[in-house]
């Protein structure tokens, strides 16, 4: 049932985790292919909705740090071009609480876009469906399209061409060392850009049929950013050393994720992570199905 307007909405950004990523190719307008597969994590940013006078929006959270409130924020530039597509003149007053790190390969501001593209369709009452709201999405970036859809996919294209697919819950570690990296600067640094796609995809939840397969995947980014932030390799090896199926990075980076057997392995190995390197950001989480 559609939520009236006058009541206050929540939305979870989850996080987005690229379980390999494959640069296949460079567009002359600068883009870059990919070939990626992609889970969501429990985590997320919490953000909500109320009506208000003008869009405003507050940041907190303990990621909020460096974060500014103003139109450079893609929650608001989700917030005006939604505004503006629907011709919408009603305001909406938004809080975020930020808990993902930012510039960290989880697509933690393109699920703030996406979180309130659905959140604003509702609050504002408008029938916008996944295609409009995705269409939409990619104006803002070329990641906010697959956070709408916010479950397991594989992604190609610019990342605007999305297929389901079927893979078990993941029992994960996400490991971010603290350092921020620049996506353009990453890619900037490849010096291959029309790798190989990744062969067909399991279509099962069977884990260890995933891991096998992942384990012969690639993140075609990490080496580069691994080159420019070598903290990048010692998160991996942390990852590694606590007996992890996979350890890769996300993204662009810093963020690796390893995943594990059950949650019980998680939630020890991120205390253990956690213990080594109290100023890193570790959490154990699950992917969603």
């Amino acid at each position: 049932m559609r939520l009236n307007a006058l009541t206050a909405i929540s939305r979870t950004a989850h996080a987005k985790i690229n379980l390999c990523l494959h640069v296949t190719g460079q567009r002359d307008d600068g883009y870059h292919l990919l070939d990626t597969i992609v889970t969501f994590a429990e985590i997320g940013d919490q953000l909500t909705f109320e009506n208000g006078d003008g869009v405003s929006l507050e940041i907190s959270g303990p990621e909020a740090e460096g974060l500014v409130a103003n139109g450079s924020n893609l929650v608001i530039k989700a917030a005006d071009a939604l505004a503006n597509v629907a011709n919408e003149h009603r305001g909406a007053k938004i809080e975020l609480c930020k808990n993902l790190p930012v510039s960290s390969g989880i697509g933690g501001g393109s699920a703030d876009a996406a979180a309130t593209l659905v959140g604003l369709n509702d609050l504002w009452t408008k029938e916008y469906d996944s295609d409009a709201l995705s269409k939409i999405g990619l104006s803002l970036g070329a990641d906010v399209p697959m956070c709408l859809h916010g479950k397991p996919l594989r992604a190609s294209g610019i990342g605007e061409q999305l297929e389901p697919v079927s893979m078990p819950a993941f029992s994960m570690v996400l490991v971010n060392p603290r350092v921020g990296v620049s996506t353009p600067e990453i890619f900037k640094a490849l010096v291959k850009r029309d790798n190989p796609p990744a062969p067909r995809c399991p279509d099962s939840d069977d884990l260890s049929e995933w891991v096998s397969w992942l384990s012969r995947q690639r993140n075609d980014l990490q080496s580069s950013a691994i080159a420019l932030h070598p903290s990048i390799q010692t998160a991996l090896d942390s990852l590694e050393t606590c007996a992890s199926l996979l350890a890769r990075m996300s993204g662009s980076g810093a963020t690796c994720f390893g995943l594990f057997e059950n949650d019980a392995q998680a939630a020890a190995t991120a205390e253990t992570i956690a213990d080594q390197h109290p100023d890193w950001w570790v959490v154990a989480t699950r992917s969603i199905v």
